[in-house]
């Protein structure tokens, strides 16, 4: 009987009666053909069959230590049964063709390197070696890079497998638990043995003298092979140098590798190496898609004043990690914050980097403090400088916590769905508006309310729109899906947002992504009216005082009068630079919430610097003083002049 069944994944019954397996295993490995007759004086053992369908075929048949040669048996089977010896000759040599086809099939339907190398043993274990060592450089170099020194080679992985008695009358093969020791790194030194074995790129067979050596120098001189091991040594090179190597052993029991075997190892190592040589660049570009689509995308959301964010991105596939989605939110002067949620068409880099560019244009338009609208015209005149058929959609909302309302304007974009506290959901009203690129069409803008503790939802296509439904069926069912989460938090609650973005992922089944999906929740909370006090200061030089008196008497009614003397000092260096350049009343506003925020703005659109004042300056250290005392500050242009603003932290806060 053969004891090389065709896969080790599952139990493999050899045919063996109770009263035959006390003979020696030495029989049992014998593998002699079915058509060919034991030798003389021995008993017949019966073959087992290969499965039809199994992915790695057996190898041909070996015979064991000790026994007479392949070719006396071929001859001594010729004498007994005519010509079935050359049948059975033929028959090996199909098979051992058929093994190296489906062992190839294997490695090659891996698309990473653990694969390709799990491949490669669970192919040859056992059908081809009773053992299997595969040693990859470390690092592994990538496409045309150098690699660095020095060289040297780490174990990758190593599989052994092994015949174990059950209770029964059959033999099953089972992971065995001590395989072969051997060194965990290995640095190949130039010109050694194990260097010109790997210069040399052919298999060489264990018992040679420079084999060997280059085996002691990879194993490690204190892992030497046990005795009566069989060896063959495969070099893995890629497509410009070697990158590996892979041991194949096989027991005393079992036949010694023949010369043809050396071929089959020359196939299975050069198939190897070129799979991990597309890994390993796969690898790469992977890893670049997921840094381009990374850093396209927000690092983490800012905290505005009055609103609370969440956001989800995912990818259409792992094999398409790259997309044109994105999402941002943008602090505008006022407290107020942009949302913003685009889809450019495509799942390529090109689709990748043209996002890029659209959402660093969207951002440098919002520091403009342009209506909604303009910011859809510009970034329309932007992708048509990009090219041709640069198309894509965008929604871009501004909310503004004081007032409770939100400005949208659309560019062919889905509908946003607005959350009510209540548990209501209802698809906002926008006006649908062309895809930025078409060009020459005017976008619109609609002002809506956004009352305290709704939730608003911007979305791209790809939660809403597959090959199952189309995209008007996704958004009631979005819809639907929304109110089922409120009802279960109750009327007087919001269901909080990481978990409201989680549930409405979960509504994607099987076939629902066919694209990537960009997400992003937005909480109003908004600012009451008495946490607001707003007034105006004509451009004179009386405005400083009053703006003092007008904040005394605010903090006094928040109950903040620790802040007073910072609060008065801080407006009074602020509202004296606006009056300086001001033509048209200057604007003071204070904003309690967690913090303590004074806005004033003016007309001029030069934006105040710090600088460092000489001594015999008389002026010049107004910002010093608002960046000493400050929690945090800063200053914005606006279409019609420019905001300056700080933040102290409040007493409870600080």
């Amino acid at each position: 009987m053969t004891e090389h069944p065709t896969s080790h994944e599952g139990r493999q019954p050899l045919a063996a009666r109770s009263q035959e397996r006390a003979r020696p295993r030495q029989e049992a490995a014998a593998g002699l053909p079915s058509d060919v007759p034991a030798q003389p004086g021995g008993p017949a053992g019966p073959t087992a069959a290969a499965t039809p369908g199994a992915d790695v075929p057996p190898p041909p048949p070996a015979t064991a230590p000790g026994s007479p040669g392949t070719m006396a048996v071929a001859v001594s089977a010729q004498l007994q049964g005519g010509g079935r010896g050359g049948d059975a000759v033929a028959r090996r040599e199909g098979e051992k063709l058929r093994f190296v086809g489906a062992a190839t099939r294997r490695i090659a339907r891996g698309i990473d390197l653990d694969e390709i190398v799990l491949g490669l043993c669970r192919a040859t274990v056992p059908t081809f070696s009773d053992e299997i060592l595969v040693y990859l450089r470390d690092p592994l170099p990538v496409g045309d890079e150098r690699p660095v020194a020095p060289f040297v080679l780490r174990l990758r992985r190593t599989d052994r497998l092994r015949l174990s008695d059950l209770e029964g009358e059959e033999l099953v093969l089972v992971p065995d638990p001590d395989p072969t020791p051997a060194a965990e790194l290995c640095e190949v030194r130039s010109g050694g043995a194990l260097a010109e074995v790997l210069r040399g790129v052919r298999p060489v067979f264990g018992d040679s003298a420079a084999a060997k050596a280059a085996l002691t120098e990879l194993l490690g001189p204190e892992h030497p092979l046990p005795g009566g091991l069989r060896a063959v040594l495969a070099p893995l090179r890629g497509r410009r140098r070697v990158i590996g190597a892979a041991v194949f052993l096989r027991r005393p029991e079992r036949a010694g590798f023949e010369p043809n075997d050396l071929l089959v190892a020359a196939q299975l190592a050069t198939h190897t190496a070129l799979g991990i040589d597309k890994a390993v660049l796969y690898g790469r570009e992977a890893y670049i898609a997921d840094e381009l689509q990374r850093t396209m995308l927000p690092d983490s959301l800012p905290q505005p004043t009055g609103v609370k964010l969440a956001s989800r991105y995912l990818p259409a596939a792992e094999t398409a990690r790259v997309g044109g989605d994105w999402y941002d939110a943008i602090p505008l002067p006022g407290s107020r914050v942009a949302l913003v949620v685009g889809d450019v068409m495509g799942h390529s880099m090109t689709s990748a980097a043209i996002m890029g560019q659209l959402r660093t244009t969207a951002q440098t338009l919002a520091g403009l403090d342009l209506p909604p609208q303009e910011v859809l015209h510009h970034l329309d005149e932007q992708a048509q400088r990009l090219g041709e058929n640069r198309m894509a959609t965008c929604m871009y909302a501004v909310y503004d916590p004081v007032s409770h309302r939100i400005t949208v304007a659309n560019a062919g974009h889905p509908p946003p769905i607005l959350l009510h506290l209540g548990g209501r959901a209802e698809v906002l009203r926008v006006p649908p508006g062309a895809p930025i690129g078409v060009g020459g069409v005017d976008f619109e803008a609609v002002e809506l309310d956004a009352p305290a503790g709704a939730t608003l939802l911007l979305y791209t296509d790809g939660l809403v729109e597959s090959r199952l439904r189309d995209v008007w069926t996704g958004i009631e069912q979005l819809r639907e899906r929304l109110a089922a989460t409120a009802q279960l938090t109750g009327p007087d609650h919001s269901p909080p947002l990481e978990a409201l973005c989680d549930d409405v992922l979960d509504m994607l089944g099987p076939g629902d992504r066919d694209d990537d999906i960009a997400l992003l929740a937005a909480r109003f909370d908004g600012i009451a009216p008495s946490d607001v006090a707003y007034w105006f200061l004509d451009p004179e030089d009386a405005a400083p005082g009053r703006a003092r008196r007008l904040a005394r008497r605010a903090l006094a009614r928040w109950d903040l009068e620790e802040l007073t003397d910072s609060v008065e000092l801080l407006i009074s260096e602020v509202v004296t630079n606006a009056v300086r350049y001001a033509e048209r009343p200057v604007t003071l506003r204070l904003l309690r919430t967690d913090v303590l925020r004074c806005e004033v703005g003016d007309d001029s659109p030069q934006l105040p610097r710090q600088r460092r004042a000489r001594d015999t300056d008389e002026g010049g250290r107004g910002l010093f003083l608002v960046n000493r005392l400050a929690r945090r500050w800063g200053a914005t242009r606006l279409s019609g002049g420019k905001v300056v603003w700080f933040e102290l932290a409040t007493p409870s806060h600080s």
